[in-house]
């Protein structure tokens, strides 16, 4: 008599289960196991609610296959077929293009979630600008992290620790700290968010103004 073999759903369950490591746009990172057959869609929502955030439409997650390509994970397709890498999977999220009407954004949480993705794309040299915006956009940075300047609070050399560009000379530096010193607490002016990129957020120069208070 041939004897048949059952497997409690838990055991299966756990066969299937494939862990999932997300890094987010300030380098921390949030694990989660999903089946394999869980859709894309599952892990942008995880993030979301992870943040509580509710523009979710300029937001995605992003992979990198074997062959250090870079690619969206498509919300319809199971995430399983669509990674080349070994197990566990690891992704990011990322912004995946910016509003031409920041004025239109309602939450400050989205703004703030784009100012770190612009930070990065900055400082990574994937957005290039001139020395004097280059200048105004580091002051703006250095205010939204610090606040205002205080002589007490802030020695000589107080951005140094700061990494905002690729290129950070020390004229640069100069430069930021003379616009924080005498500029920003009168413009008062509010995380970067008024521009046009030429090319999408992949694109390789910054073609607007960055700083209007939104």
């Amino acid at each position: 008599m041939k004897m048949l073999r059952f497997r409690s759903p838990s055991i299966r369950s756990l066969d299937q289960e494939v862990l999932c490591t997300i890094r987010l746009l300030d380098d921390s990172e949030i694990s989660c196991s999903i089946q394999r057959d869980t859709k894309g869609q599952f892990l942008l929502d995880h993030v979301c609610n992870h943040y509580n955030l509710l523009e979710k439409d300029y937001f995605g997650i992003r992979y990198v296959d074997p062959e250090k390509q870079r690619h969206w994970l498509e919300p319809n397709k199971p995430v399983v077929r669509q990674m080349k890498s070994q197990q566990p999977y690891m992704m990011c999220f990322r912004v995946k293009f910016y509003p031409h009407e920041p004025m239109k954004i309602k939450e400050e949480l989205t703004r703030y979630l784009l100012y770190l993705q612009l930070k990065r794309d900055i400082y990574h040299g994937r957005l290039l600008c001139p020395f004097a915006e280059a200048a105004y956009l580091g002051a703006c940075i250095i205010q939204g992290e610090l606040g205002d300047y205080d002589p007490e609070e802030h020695p000589s050399d107080y951005i140094r620790d700061f990494k905002l560009f690729p290129k950070q000379s020390l004229k640069l530096e100069r430069k930021i700290i003379e616009i924080h010193k005498n500029e920003l607490s009168k413009l008062l002016c509010s995380f970067l968010l008024y521009f046009w990129m030429a090319g999408g957020v992949s694109g390789k120069h910054l073609v607007a103004d960055f700083l209007v208070k939104i």
